[in-house]
């Protein structure tokens, strides 16, 4: 494909970095990976914007100046060569090594700073992105693919198998379904019903009321739960005059009573008689 036939392709950005830091960084040690704790700050050669951009099947990460545009190097990150084309570093999640080309099979490896974290992470949910976009595609191409030699068999729609078939829970001609359902009880529901049948029933035929017979006419005395106080008029008329104490203890104080207790003469005699036998006695 030629370079007019590249530009040509649809692009599509996925991600812009107004600004990020570009480093010379040593040769690669022999075990182990980059780390950008060896970088000096003199080693700085560049900083500017990044883009990531979608190219068909590959992603290109350019490194262009922010005012004018022009491109300063270029990552092209094939499919299934992310590792190859971009590092991180042992020491740092905002570093990372890039290998650029010229276009005419020369590379270097340059070291990529991001000024925040949330900057690198969105760098590399980038290039995932990409790499998910490219392996749908590549699913659709298979399953295209195979739905057309299917066709060429005798039609798309015989060569396609369907994972789950569907199933048709229709009844044949003839079938038939049996259900057993549970009689209720004619004697009604509930317990009202149960305790009008309790009752028993009538020479009619129809069933007796239940009857209740009401309580009985003062047979509870509500008493109150508190006395009353000892000063209530209603109290002390129920209760009655007080007596002496005095009098009441004293059986032989009041004469009247004892009077009244004795039986009454059986003859009517005068009172001159009753003094003439107490005199004889």
């Amino acid at each position: 494909m030629s370079y007019e036939e590249e530009q040509e392709t649809f692009e599509h950005t996925l991600l812009v970095v107004r600004e990020v830091s570009v480093f010379k960084i040593p040769p690669r040690p022999t075990s182990g990976g980059f780390k950008c704790g060896e970088w000096l700050q003199s080693d700085k050669i560049w900083s500017g914007r990044l883009r990531v951009v979608s190219c068909a099947t590959r992603c290109e990460i350019r490194l262009e100046d922010p005012n004018s545009g022009e491109l300063f190097a270029a990552c092209f990150v094939n499919p299934g060569q992310r590792d190859a084309a971009v590092e991180s570093v042992l020491d740092s999640s905002r570093y990372f090594v890039l290998r650029i080309e010229d276009g005419r099979g020369k590379y270097a490896f340059i070291g990529l700073g991001f000024n925040e974290r949330n900057e690198a992470f969105d760098f590399n949910v980038a290039l995932s992105d990409h790499e998910k976009y490219v392996k749908r595609e590549g699913d659709k191409e298979v399953g295209s693919g195979g739905a057309a030699a299917g066709g060429g068999d005798g039609g798309g729609e015989e060569g396609h198998i369907g994972i789950h078939p569907a199933v048709h829970h229709r009844l044949k001609e003839g079938e038939t379904i049996r259900i057993n359902v549970k009689n209720k009880s004619s004697s009604g529901a509930g317990m009202l019903s149960a305790a009008v049948l309790s009752g028993g029933v009538s020479g009619t035929g129809k069933p007796k009321a239940l009857s209740l017979a009401p309580p009985p006419i003062g047979a509870v005395k509500i008493r109150s739960p508190l006395p009353p106080p000892p000063n209530d008029a209603s109290a002390a008329a129920l209760k009655g005059p007080k007596e002496n104490p005095r009098r009441s203890n004293d059986t032989l104080s009041d004469l009247s009573q004892l009077e009244k207790s004795l039986p009454p003469n059986a003859g009517s005699s005068s009172p001159q008689t009753s003094a003439a036998g107490w005199a004889a006695f």
